[in-house]
C-alpha cells in the first residue's frame, strides 16, 4: 500500500490547529470540530472537502498512534532545524566558506539525507501499519461524527417541535381499525393507498404499516402532532366502513388542534365552541365526505373495468 507522500510536507498540528505538546484528548476534539465541517456527506458540492476529510483523518491516526507521531515528530524537527540552519546563513558567510566547507558540506548533506530518508521510512512504516491494523481511535472519531449527522438528519425530518408538545416524546402515533375478514382481499377496502390518500390531507405521514397478521389494522406515524390531532378528531373514514382511530403514542396534554389549524386549549365539558371553529369543523366534514364519495365512485369504476376484462 503506497504511502501518501503529501501527508509528509503537511504540517500536522497546524492542519488540526494544536500546539506540538496537545494531548490525544485535545487532539480528537480538534478532529471532530473540523471533520464535521468538511465532511463529504455535508459538502456533496465540494470535491475539496473530501480530500481535506481525508488528510484530517490521516492526521489524527498519526498523532494519536506513539509510535507513528514520535517518527513524525523527527522528521518535522529535522526539517525545521535545517530550514533554520539555512537562514542563518547569510549570502556573505556562505560565500567565504563555500570553497572551505564545500568538501565538508557535501559529506554531511550525505549523511543527512541518509538520516532523513531513514525517519522517513520509518514514518512511512508507521502510516502503513495504521492503515493495515486500523486506527481504533479513527474508527471512533468517525462513528461519533456518523451519528451526529444522523441526529442532525432526524431532527430536520421530524421538524420544529410542536409549542405545545412535551419535549423527549416521539412523533404522534395512531392505531387505526374498520372491519375486515382474513379472507377480503379488499381489506375492507383499505389498502395502503387508500389510507395514505385519507390521511395525508391532514399533513405529512412519514409511516404507515398496514398488519399483516391482523386484518382491519394498521398505524400511522405523523410528522406533527397538529397534523395527528386532527385526523383523530375529524376522519371518519369510508362511509361504508367507517375508521376508528385512537391514540398510540405521542398525544399532547390539555390542547387540541381546530380544523383551521389553530392550537386552543382542550375543550371542557360545559365551554363553548366559537362560532367560526364550528364552521371550520362543518367545512372540513363536507370536504372529507366529498373526497370518499369521489374515492368511492373510483374504486367501482375499477371494478367494473376489472370485471369487463
Amino acid at each position: 500500500m503506497a504511502v501518501d507522500k503529501e501527508l509528509l510536507e503537511l504540517d500536522l498540528y497546524a492542519l488540526l490547529g494544536v500546539g506540538e505538546k496537545a494531548a490525544d484528548k485535545e487532539i480528537k476534539k480538534a478532529y471532530r470540530h473540523k471533520a464535521l465541517t468538511c465532511h463529504p456527506d455535508k459538502n456533496p458540492d465540494n470535491p475539496k472537502a473530501a480530500e481535506l476529510f481525508h488528510q484530517l483523518s490521516q492526521a489524527l491516526a498519526v498523532l494519536t498512534d506513539a509510535a507513528a507521531r514520535a517518527a513524525y515528530d523527527r522528521v518535522r524537527k529535522a526539517k525545521k532545524q535545517a530550514a533554520e540552519r539555512t537562514q542563518k546563513l547569510d549570502e556573505r558567510r556562505k560565500k567565504v566558506k563555500l570553497d572551505l566547507e564545500a568538501r565538508e558540506k557535501e559529506a554531511q548533506a550525505q549523511v543527512s539525507k541518509e538520516e532523513e530518508i531513514q525517519i522517513t521510512r520509518t514514518l512511512e512504516e508507521e502510516i502503513l501499519r495504521l492503515r493495515e491494523e486500523g486506527s481504533r481511535q479513527l474508527e471512533e472519531q468517525q462513528k461519533l461524527i456518523q451519528e451526529q449527522i444522523r441526529r442532525e438528519r432526524e431532527q430536520r425530518v421530524r421538524g420544529k417541535q410542536d409549542e405545545y408538545g412535551e419535549e423527549g416524546k416521539g412523533t404522534p402515533k395512531l392505531k387505526l381499525r374498520w372491519k375486515c375478514k382474513k379472507e377480503d382481499e379488499t381489506k375492507g377496502g383499505y389498502s395502503k393507498e387508500v389510507l395514505l390518500q385519507i390521511l395525508q390531507k391532514y399533513g405529512e405521514v412519514l409511516n404507515l404499516v398496514v398488519s399483516s397478521k391482523k386484518a382491519g389494522s394498521a398505524v400511522v406515524e405523523f410528522a406533527t402532532v397538529k397534523a395527528a390531532e386532527m385526523a383523530v378528531k375529524n376522519e371518519v373514514g369510508l362511509i361504508n366502513n367507517p375508521l376508528k382511530i385512537s391514540w398510540l403514542e405521542g398525544e399532547p396534554q390539555n390542547i387540541t388542534v381546530f380544523s383551521d389549524g389553530t392550537i386552543q386549549p382542550r375543550i371542557t365539558k360545559g365551554s363553548v365552541v366559537s362560532e367560526r371553529d364550528y364552521e371550520s369543523l362543518v367545512m372540513m366534514r363536507m370536504r372529507q365526505a366529498a373526497e370518499r364519495q369521489k374515492l368511492i365512485e373510483q374504486m367501482k369504476l375499477e371494478d367494473e373495468g376489472e370485471s369487463c376484462t
